[in-house]
């Protein structure tokens, strides 16, 4: 095994537990399902990241439901937000007059959270709330409201359970803060 497969090497410290993690969507599914409950929401994944929260979430939620997904970017490669945001795969349902519950992983500048939010309301949704494991204010620039969320985080960079740096680190089981030194490594390329 080389150093950079050994998970360890690379967390600087434990941010949210699996255990932490579960508890988070039992509380969110549970405040969902009041929410939502007689209204068939829309539950839209968001690519590539939401997907291992919006398993665990979707399971805890006790309403008749229809779920999709779309891909949104405004990372690219990199690991700051280009402020450009470009659609990549797009849902399949019909919005119009539907309450569209989207399901991010994190929320941080909030350019693809508001491109999302402005697309499916020119789209007829009647209404669109958005569900983020995590929600990162420190560096918000556009002016969005996270409606439901698993916990706030600092401005660090976080990776595991569909948090990625470079498209890696996605299936760590818990949520850890990446070391600077990784960063740095890789920001010199």
């Amino acid at each position: 095994m080389t150093k950079s497969d050994n998970i360890t090497d690379i967390i600087d410290h434990v941010l949210y537990s699996q255990e932490d993690i579960q508890a988070m969507c039992k509380r969110l599914g549970k405040q969902l399902t009041a929410d939502y409950a007689g209204k068939n929401p829309l539950v839209v994944g968001v690519l590539k990241g939401a997907v291992f929260f919006m398993t665990d979430l979707v399971r805890e939620m006790d309403v008749v439901m229809q779920n999709d997904f779309m891909d949104v970017s405004s990372y690219g490669d990199g690991f700051e937000s280009s402020g450009k945001v470009r659609l990549d795969i797009d849902i399949q349902a019909d919005v119009k007059g539907r309450d569209v519950l989207l399901v991010e992983d994190i929320v941080d500048t909030g350019h693809t959270l508001k491109f999302m939010e402005d697309l499916l309301t020119k789209r007829g949704a009647k209404s669109v709330k958005c569900c983020a494991l995590l929600n990162k204010t420190a560096r918000r620039v556009d002016n969005v409201t996270v409606d439901y969320y698993g916990a706030m985080v600092k401005n660090e960079f976080v990776v595991g359970y569909g948090l990625d740096y470079l498209n890696k680190y996605r299936n760590i089981p818990f949520i850890g803060v990446l070391k600077q030194e990784v960063i740095d490594s890789n920001s010199n390329k």
